[in-house]
């Protein structure tokens, strides 16, 4: 296991220096939202034995005995002077384009010459854009137009070629064409999504020609395995199964006692929060999908259930992180009216979509991750609120089944209305035992220094791009 930052080996200086940063960004406006966004125990054998279709799932998950710790060899530096094509779909601060350039500045920092291309671009300048290109550049990452033939080239030219989410396969018939038989055989194709809008052939024909996806849950592997062969006739690659890890600033936020005392007390106090207060919150985008409306129905019906059978709690509030104030969506508009309704806009926070997520896991009790339908792919903020040493309260789907131990890190409810009631009863079960509330998020933090730290996901990513690379080379 990783050796623990512990906050004396820290100086005043860098510790400052760090609460003034987040406490500035926490003060901005954002213009968009980062969201970072299971079984007990990951068992991926269970998959392959019930694999009915003969696509191969290989799992790469911790190992408990050392490997891939963060005292051992860079797991990435074989990928020195090697040249990657990363291909995304869209930049922006979603998921799953920052996820993307986070690998970038990992294989920029063994050697690796990085080559960046987004396939859709707004014809009007963007800050956003603008901006996270200019922070790649910093980091030594090329950044290309998505079309010309200079983009063929580098194409041809790479040891390997990772494309971004599913959408991102238009790119290779609309710029590559007849040269796509000479690269799809180096290409990693990582895929993040679980709705099912996205299985269209004109994004995905050339997916079982692939040398292999790699995907961020064994539930999300199982669909798109299936989801494929059903829906649309065609195999699966191999595909690799790669758990998502903390980053490392991330992490040293979250065990620096003092940054995050500072960091409660000024949220707190902009929300209007007193220290002693319970606050829950969810932290995703704002979306029907996301389920903050059933989450802000069991939300009331925990307030309801504490008064009528007199239970002595601390005032409990919950803030939702994840709002577009310029927007003003029609379902956003919906859960604001449901709290008028229900006279509880001294009990529910609205935030705006922000980049920072650490500063409101430094000042809350508990996360709710609420994801509706098939939930998350990965959920990458349960794992983040986990570093904190918060219980999670998810619904039983997606990826959240693979990182909540149920009864130990956090609970587990139904997705759907039928989670309401659940969701509701957990929420008062966490206010009123605070036991309760510190041993979960104590176990869930140890659960993350077990299998949730970027060492961890530099170690998975390091066998795939290795067996990625033997593919290729035994092709060519």
């Amino acid at each position: 296991m990783a050796k623990h930052s512990s906050t004396g080996l820290i100086s005043v200086q860098k510790r400052w220096s760090l609460i003034i940063i987040l406490l500035c960004i926490t003060l901005s406006t954002a213009i968009v939202f980062f969201i970072r966004a299971s079984f007990d125990s990951c068992n991926s054998q269970q998959y392959m034995e019930n694999n009915k279709i003969s696509t191969q799932i290989h799992s790469f998950e911790s190992s408990k005995s050392g490997k891939g710790s963060a005292e051992s060899e860079t797991p990435l530096s074989f990928m020195k002077s090697k040249l990657v094509l990363l291909v995304s779909h869209e930049l922006s601060l979603s998921g799953g384009p920052l996820l993307l350039m986070e690998l970038a500045f990992l294989l920029r920092a063994v050697g690796t010459k990085v080559v960046w291309i987004t396939n859709q671009k707004p014809t009007e300048s963007d800050e956003v854009i603008y901006s996270l290109e200019q922070k790649m550049m910093d980091r030594g990452v090329q950044v290309l137009s998505a079309k010309g033939q200079a983009a063929v080239d580098i194409a041809l030219k790479a040891d390997l070629v990772i494309l971004n989410t599913a959408v991102a396969g238009k790119w290779l018939d609309s710029v590559l064409k007849e040269n796509v038989p000479r690269v799809v055989p180096k290409i990693l194709w990582w895929i993040h999504e679980m709705r099912g809008h996205y299985f269209k052939l004109e994004y995905v024909k050339h997916l079982p020609l692939v040398a292999g996806a790699m995907i961020d849950s064994h539930t999300t592997a199982e669909y798109w395995k299936n989801r494929t062969h059903d829906r649309l006739g065609i195999k699966m690659p191999d595909t690799y199964v790669v758990h998502l890890g903390n980053s490392k600033d991330l992490m040293e936020v979250a065990e620096d006692i003092v940054a995050r005392r500072v960091l409660r007390e000024h949220i707190r106090e902009s929300l209007g929060v007193r220290k002693d207060d319970l606050l829950f919150a969810i932290i995703n985008s704002v979306s029907r999908g996301k389920g903050q409306d059933l989450f802000l129905r069991s939300f009331y019906e925990s307030l309801q259930l504490i008064q009528e059978k007199k239970l002595q709690v601390p005032p409990i509030h919950t803030v939702v992180v994840g709002s577009d104030m310029n927007a003003q969506t029609k379902f956003e508009t919906e859960l604001r009216n449901f709290v008028v309704e229900k006279k509880i806009q001294d009990r529910v926070h609205f935030v705006n979509k922000t980049l920072n997520v650490a500063p409101y896991l430094a000042s809350i009790d508990v996360l709710v991750q609420n994801s509706q339908a098939r939930g998350e792919c990965f959920g990458r903020i349960t794992i983040e609120a986990m570093a904190f040493q918060l219980p999670v309260l998810g619904t039983a789907a997606g990826g959240t089944m693979e990182i909540v131990v149920n009864g130990t890190t956090g609970w587990l409810h139904p997705a759907g209305k039928e989670g309401v009631q659940t969701l509701a009863k957990n929420i008062v079960e966490l206010a009123t035992n605070v036991e309760t509330r510190l041993a979960m998020g104590k176990k869930g933090y140890e659960r993350v220094n077990e299998m949730f730290l970027e060492h961890h996901m530099s170690h998975r990513i390091s066998l795939v791009l290795k067996d990625v690379l033997r593919k290729a080379k035994n092709y060519a």
